[in-house]
């Protein structure tokens, strides 16, 4: 059986101050807060999951801050970059927007024949966003509560791996089922190398891109702590599973994250990859139109949630109604 992955699922970041990451991924980004939640290895800390409207796989930044944790540095054995699909012709409105707000950017450039704008969120975590042309079946649903429909983003673009010695993690990813697609100079990157990238099968969250460099890192605030790669169901994700395992890696049995179902590996260059289901999804256990309006302690933790929630910061979700009124 052939196995593949149509893309990336979720990315998961370092934060710093909760009430900060909140304004800044919902207020200035325009992403739902689709899940309120813990982090089930470490309760005494949130888990915020930002998304499209829906919570559609692919579309999904989430957060561990963690605030008594140092400052990051991104380098070899990380995701160094995290990309956004937004739809054509909208940059202006983002670098307006960006001005407006206060957020670093940098100059766009071209890549790959798009236009990518970077920029850093509060934390110093490098983001991009990049111009798509949106497929008609297209299967995200823009959030629209601060960002208008024609500029809002999209779900991911790609992820950029920054490997001290790329061959191994590429063989990895054909493994996968991605297809190699290119390689150019990695302009605004590490410049002077090059740049490969490798396609999924999916629209949404496609792309890998691999740089080489020796550039030391460490975890922190501002720095990814995973990449989790789509298995739509369990009998995809343990044919990967087993991919994975033949690759000489060693994966993790399958944990249940209660919105999917998860396998964790450090894949050859060091990073950490992990193989999310579609299943259950964020409305498993809230309505729709309710995500993210409560904190959600899911399986055991509800028994504990007199011993939780104290432990954690007040925070208050952005609205843009309040935001009006405060204008």
């Amino acid at each position: 059986m052939t196995v593949s992955t149509p893309g990336i699922h979720h990315v998961t970041c370092i934060a710093g101050d909760p009430q900060r990451n909140l304004d800044f991924w919902v207020e200035t980004l325009g992403l739902r807060l689709v899940k309120r939640s813990v982090n089930q290895d470490d309760p005494g800390t949130y888990h915020f999951f930002f998304a499209d409207a829906e919570g559609t796989p692919g579309t999904s930044m989430t957060f561990f801050p963690w605030e008594g944790m140092q400052q990051g540095k991104v380098g070899s054995g990380q995701v160094a970059r995290t990309a956004f699909r937004v739809p054509e012709g909208s940059l202006d409105y983002w670098e307006e927007r960006f001005d407006e707000y206060g957020v670093d950017y940098d100059d766009r450039v071209e890549r790959f024949g798009e236009t990518v704008l970077p920029f850093s969120d509060p934390d110093g975590l490098p983001v991009e966003l990049v111009e798509v042309e949106l497929p008609e079946d297209e299967p995200t649903v823009p959030w629209t509560e601060f960002v208008p429909e024609e500029y809002a983003i999209r779900g991911f673009h790609s992820v950029t791996l920054w490997l001290a010695d790329p061959q191994r993690t590429e063989e990895l990813l054909l493994e996968m089922g991605l297809e190699e697609v290119g390689t150019e100079e990695a302009e605004g990157d590490t410049p002077g190398d090059e740049r490969t990238r490798f396609a999924a099968g999916g629209p949404v969250g496609k792309y890998v891109d691999v740089l080489p460099t020796i550039q030391g890192g460490r975890q922190g605030h501002g720095v990814v702590h995973h990449v989790a790669f789509q298995t739509p169901t369990d009998e995809d994700q343990e044919a990967m599973r087993e991919v994975i395992q033949s690759a000489g890696l060693r994966p993790t049995q399958q944990i249940d994250r209660h919105w999917f179902r998860s396998v964790y590996v450090r894949e050859h260059g060091g990073v950490l990859f992990e193989l999310a289901t579609s299943g259950p999804g964020y409305t498993s256990d809230e309505p729709l139109d309710e995500l993210g309006e409560r904190l959600v302690l899911p399986g055991e933790f509800e028994a504990r949630r007199g011993e939780i929630e104290p432990q954690l910061t007040d925070i208050t979700v952005p609205r843009a109604e309040t935001t009006e009124a405060d204008d």
